[in-house]
């Protein structure tokens, strides 16, 4: 097990038992506050034996700890900062506390209950301050194993210059505060070479150095990177042709822009995330039946499977099977990878009604529960055609830092691509999604995909 994954694991062991010392402390508190014969039981019996007690015991913590998941805590478990500290468990206590109040204390048949804010309060903090304190003893794991040398994260410098050499001496000396450890500098003249040198030494991050000879984030010798899942890091000087809402990060006190992971939030990342389960779950429970309709009007129409499977590139480049009810013969690419055009003769006769719809999709809902996409995200495409796009337009890679998705802005505001110009086109759209990504944006492509929808604007 990995120094991470222990770490995550004791976050997670104590914050748990932090939860469960505040509410056990805030029950007795509680009980002690009782009116004097509101409840004759002794202390033990109230806490034992009354079920609504023994509930709370058993779902509060758990409740507090899926909200500390959704904060992004666990996200990234190396040295944390005070502030993250107390801000996440504050922020999770809180919420935790108002919904404690709303599920169960609103209705409490004590007296006064309503007015006596000071329980809630005093609830928020023994939600909190307990959880501050059981995360602070273990970020003192992480601190120590980084001074001992026994913790880092091992990182690349491409370029092999003064800057690069200046940048690592700076990282060296700060090196007791900081987990980054230089492993070695790459030369980025030699493109080819470059990729498997830095993959040789399996590094975790990758930073670019000001004299690499790398004009932008677009380059193509930074490509092939964006598949392996590395960190890669690049001065602002470099980055200075991008949107401003870059995810900008401080190492060592040096300003670099991350450009392998979108600007989004480690609580965004995990509340888009459980919205995608619960939506996929909800909607292939409910859609079940459309399913079984469709399934049997399909095979009626044509001769050929139900569903079509088909290779795309995902996330981080990774490739996966994407899903979709079947739409064209089943000898439609004898010759080689073609893309569909609004007249085209391989599309069955329902196979026009379901594209019209877009309900060749549906289907795809399995992909997001597998963690293949997204609900909303930038769509994928097949490695014959995403390798011609990044040769045209190589920020084309940029679009692998977040999951596919089933609908996209370029979905709804360009549709379906006949050639690859058209999907260049349909590019922008998306790589505008992903430099103002939120779950806002993403709530505004599912009303704009909902309209497209019922309007049948399919094709």
């Amino acid at each position: 097990m990995t120094f991470e994954s222990k770490q995550r694991l004791r976050f997670a062991a104590f914050d748990y038992l932090a939860a469960n010392i505040g509410v056990i402390v805030f029950n007795v508190l509680r009980f002690y506050s009782l009116p004097e014969g509101f409840d004759t039981r002794p202390l033990e019996l109230w806490l034992l034996h009354d079920p609504a007690i023994l509930l709370g015991q058993l779902l509060f913590p758990l409740t507090l700890m899926g909200l500390h998941w959704l904060s992004g805590f666990y996200n990234s478990v190396g040295a944390k900062s005070r502030f993250d500290l107390i801000a996440t468990a504050a922020t999770s206590g809180l919420i935790a506390t108002l919904l404690i109040f709303f599920v169960a204390l609103i209705n409490d048949r004590i007296p006064e209950r309503m007015q006596n804010y000071e329980l809630l309060l005093l609830l928020w903090g023994l939600l909190t301050v307990p959880t501050i304190v059981s995360r602070e003893l273990v970020n003192r794991v992480a601190v120590c194993a980084i001074r001992s040398g026994r913790y880092f994260v091992p990182a690349v410098i491409i370029g092999t210059g003064a800057a690069a050499r200046a940048l690592a001496a700076r990282i060296k000396r700060s090196r007791r505060h900081t987990e980054v450890r230089i492993l070695d500098f790459v030369d980025a003249t030699h493109p080819k070479d470059m990729a498997q040198a830095i993959l040789k030494l399996s590094p975790k991050m990758l930073i670019v150095s000001a004299d690499a000879g790398i004009k932008g984030p677009n380059s193509q010798l930074l490509a092939p990177l964006f598949a392996t899942g590395i960190d890669i890091y690049m001065p602002l000087n470099i980055y200075r042709t991008i949107s401003p809402m870059a995810r900008l990060q401080t190492i060592v006190g040096e300003p670099l822009i991350n450009i392998s992971n979108a600007n989004l939030p480690p609580s965004t990342v995990n509340i888009k995330r459980a919205a995608d389960v619960f939506t996929s779950i909800l909607a292939l429970l409910v859609l079940s039946p459309l399913f079984a309709l469709l399934a049997i009007l399909i095979k009626r129409d044509s001769r050929g499977p139900v569903f079509y499977l088909q290779e795309r590139v995902g996330f981080r480049g990774k490739a996966f099977k994407i899903i979709k009810f079947r739409t064209m013969r089943i000898d439609a690419e004898r010759h080689g990878p073609m893309l569909s055009s609004l007249d085209d003769e391989r599309i069955t006769p329902l196979g026009r009604v379901l594209r019209k719809y877009r309900l060749d999709e549906l289907p795809q809902f399995w992909n997001v529960l597998r963690g293949d996409m997204s609900v909303v995200g930038p769509r994928p495409e097949r490695q014959y055609f995403a390798t011609q796009i990044a040769a045209r337009v190589p920020q084309y890679n940029l679009i692998y830092q977040v999951r596919p998705g089933i609908t996209s802005w370029g979905m709804v505001k360009f549709g379906y691509a006949s050639n690859v110009d058209q999907m260049i086109e349909r590019l922008q759209y998306d790589l505008l999604y992903i430099e103002n990504i939120s779950l806002g944006v993403d709530l505004k492509i599912l009303f704009y995909t909902a309209i497209t929808v019922i309007t049948g604007k399919g094709v």
